[in-house]
């Protein structure tokens, strides 16, 4: 019996900020698995903003996004139908499938979730890529000391969220900047020392030198621009900037002016490093262990934001360029 899927292709390139036209709805019948495939479908699905990154045609450290094909995510779904002995139906499954309803692939594309006691979809965010993404950059590049003032970009977000908890359990002082006062809210009430609403703030560099009035040693940046600016004015002598992510220009049509001070980065003998999440893959086994046991316990809490059906999967990736979404930007599937 033939299985329908919809899924989400990339219609054309954004230029610029990308709009709905961009994308189109599909429908697809899915072969029966052959031998070592398996059937899945999806019940969540992840939309990140380095998605953006694969929406332009050009070499990078991932290939580019198809015209014509449907986008690819991070998804977690349940098997259907298995012609491999390593999975059976109803087993909970990750992979990079997403944007789709459901598919037939390899067994080796596929990664069975553990038994976590937690909510399957947390595997797409506080447990998975942007959980790790903040645990191991944080300790890799940061090397937090207890006393560190820590400075987070872009903190309402799953990743943002997930490093200020864990600088506050490394005996660090969290000095968070988000877009609305119910975000700086939430990211209050799990542990963070101060707050900045960069939309509001009539001077970014003078409200973040009042919330850091004695500096900042670490800096992890998810926004680029005015807030890296910022960060290299407050910095003390041998801060670690960890660069995750400069969303604040990822759809400019022109590459915009750099920080005017970046001569800091000299006299203040400053570190920093740009990465991607798989640098860190050695560090995966102690993230899993470490992480997952304070999820557990109650010391990392996580928020999501939530769209339903696969066709408002471009909605969903939209807003993430408006802050749109506390925590983790996840689609529901039917």
């Amino acid at each position: 019996m033939a299985t329908t899927s919809r899924e989400i292709r990339l219609k054309s390139r954004p230029e610029g900020m990308p709009k709905a036209d961009n994308f189109e709805l599909a429908s697809v019948e899915l072969p029966a698995p052959g031998p070592g495939e398996v059937l899945v479908r999806n019940s969540w699905m992840s939309v990140d903003p380095y998605m953006r990154g694969r929406m332009y045609d050009r070499a990078s450290y991932v290939p580019p996004f198809q015209l014509g094909q449907a986008l690819q995510g991070g998804a977690v779904g349940a098997v259907v139908q298995s012609n491999d002995e390593r999975f059976k139906p109803g087993d909970l499954v990750e992979s990079m499938l997403g944007w789709r309803e459901a598919f037939v692939a390899s067994a080796s594309n596929l990664n069975k979730l553990p038994n976590a006691g937690v909510p399957p979809q947390a595997f797409l965010g506080v447990l998975g890529m942007p959980g790790m993404t903040a645990y191991s950059s944080f300790h890799r590049i940061g090397a937090p000391k207890e006393g560190d003032v820590v400075f987070v970009s872009g903190a309402g977000g799953a990743v943002g969220s997930a490093v200020c908890q864990i600088a506050k359990i490394r005996g660090c002082t969290v000095v968070a900047s988000a877009g609305s006062d119910e975000k700086l809210a939430w990211l209050k009430s799990v542990g963070v020392d101060a707050g900045v609403n960069y939309k509001t703030a009539p001077n970014l560099l003078d409200a973040v030198r009042a919330a850091a009035p004695k500096g900042v040693d670490i800096y992890f940046d998810n926004v680029g621009g005015d807030h890296l600016e910022v960060a290299l004015e407050v910095a003390r002598p041998f801060a670690r900037f960890i660069e995750c992510g400069m969303i604040s220009i990822y759809n400019a049509n022109e590459p915009p002016p750099g920080p005017r001070n970046m001569s800091y980065i000299v006299g203040k003998r400053i570190k920093m490093q740009g990465f991607i999440v798989s640098d860190f893959m050695d560090m995966r086994e102690q993230f899993i262990a470490e992480m997952g046991a304070w999820v557990k316990d109650g010391r990392i809490k996580w928020e999501e934001t939530i769209e339903t059906g696969v066709e408002n999967a471009p909605k969903a990736f939209l807003n993430l360029f408006t802050g749109a979404n506390t925590g983790k930007m996840l689609v529901k599937l039917d």
